[in-house]
């Protein structure tokens, strides 16, 4: 099973599976908790400061994250992460016209993959700088409205379940909605 956590920054994704990794109901996953952290490691800009080298490292994760063996994988962040954040760096023109449509692409490819993807919804999380997100109020804002758009507009071969609430909650919702 390929359970992936999508959203925009500081919407509690790392926060969820922290709380996953430490729960006894999911020692029999694996975790994946950095992809674009990873990327910032190797000295590259992120974020909205994202360019095409680093779109194309972050999209090369998720290829990789997504074509795990093992029975049970949760991952803090999926490929639609990285169609988003690359297409919104696309209509900023901060990648080239080639980058994007591969993260079209390669989205089109991976999320077939996903069996269940939780959505982390904004409003119940401020935006907090930990020091390598980005506290950009206008680009977190563009990020949530285009994944608005994605969640309303495409037909989806995966469960995707949006997460409310406080950490209490959200937990509640991903025992739920998961059978493990």
């Amino acid at each position: 099973m390929l359970i992936g956590f999508t959203g925009a920054q500081s919407t509690g994704k790392s926060t969820l599976l922290e709380a996953m990794c430490c729960d006894e109901h999911y020692r029999k996953c694996s975790f994946v908790k950095e992809v674009t952290r990873k990327v910032a490691g190797k000295g590259l800009n992120i974020n909205d400061a994202g360019d095409d080298v680093t779109q194309l490292f972050i999209l090369s994760e998720h290829l990789y994250n997504h074509h795990s063996d093992e029975e049970c994988m949760i991952l803090d962040r999926c490929i639609i992460d990285g169609y988003i954040y690359t297409r919104w760096l696309y209509e900023q023109q901060k990648v080239s016209e080639w980058v994007y449509v591969h993260a079209c692409k390669l989205h089109d490819i991976l999320v077939k993959k996903l069996d269940v993807v939780f959505y982390t919804e904004p409003e119940d999380v401020k935006l907090v700088d930990d020091g390598t997100r980005s506290t950009n109020v206008d680009f977190r804002n563009d990020i949530i409205r285009l994944y608005d758009e994605y969640l309303n507009t495409r037909h989806h071969v995966f469960k995707i379940i949006r997460l409310k609430g406080d950490v209490a909650s959200r937990m509640s919702t991903i025992k739920k909605s998961l059978a493990i």
